[in-house]
């Protein structure tokens, strides 16, 4: 995992292939590893996300992104979540709001995160 220099901001650029992010520990792992390089931002693909994320029900999403704010860095998902959201109108209303704030945002690539943050 690097840490880039995208849209002016220090972000860690998980790759797709990887331990995937499933739950609190894999949270606190990759905040470790991030906050060792200087980052404030965590960029991880929808590849690295199982399938648990996404049903919000199961709470890791929950969990991850507590651990994330816990510890004030920012987390993205970068990829097409399309399929998900269309199974689920409550992650399509949590990404949305998501995408609202400033602690968790869904883009579907590098280049939209750098728009978003150099705003």
């Amino acid at each position: 995992m690097a840490v880039q220099d995208v849209g002016g901001v220090q972000v860690m650029v998980c790759p797709a292939e990887g331990e995937a992010l499933a739950g609190e520990q894999q949270a606190v792992d990759l905040l470790g590893d991030a906050h060792y390089q200087g980052a404030s931002w965590v960029a991880v693909p929808v590849a690295r996300l199982g399938e648990e994320f996404f049903r919000l029900r199961s709470g890791v999403a929950g969990a991850v992104v507590q651990k994330f704010a816990q510890y004030r860095m920012g987390l993205v998902v970068v990829g097409d979540i399309a399929a998900h959201v269309e199974r689920s109108d409550a992650l399509r209303d949590f990404v949305r709001e998501s995408n609202r704030g400033g602690q968790l945002w869904f883009v579907a690539d590098l280049p939209e995160l750098a728009g978003r943050l150099a705003n």
